[in-house]
């Protein structure tokens, strides 16, 4: 599967944005997917991620209540709605795609920047 990430732009703190994330060449309904970022000289991290259903869905502490990963199966799109929006969510977003007896995301997509300016 390949993944197209976009939607990121520069936003002022308490702003939101929507990032979508395209797959193409195999249908998303047989992955578990996840979105992940990786600030400036930081580690990456997981934001969100979300079984092949969408049935069950995890968030990091930072993000829970202010983000809402969607994805839409029959469309193999995922979206992911970032409300109040803080400086610290300043980072590369990533989508990301593993098969479900996998522990491991084998699929990338490019990233896309989300600036959040105080």
């Amino acid at each position: 599967v390949q993944l197209q990430a976009s939607g990121g732009g520069v936003v002022q703190a308490g702003g939101s944005l929507r990032l979508t994330c395209a797959a193409s060449g195999r249908q998303i309904v047989l992955y578990d997917m996840a979105w992940f970022r990786q600030a400036p000289g930081q580690e990456r991290e997981l934001v969100t991620r979300t079984n092949w259903s969408g049935s069950n869905s995890e968030y990091a502490d930072s993000v829970k209540g202010r983000f809402t990963f969607i994805r839409d199966n029959a469309k193999d799109t995922l979206y992911l709605q970032m409300n109040s929006l803080k400086p610290e969510d300043t980072a590369i977003y990533y989508c990301a795609a593993k098969r479900s007896m996998s522990d491991v995301y084998a699929y990338w997509g490019q990233g896309t920047l989300v600036t959040v300016s105080s």
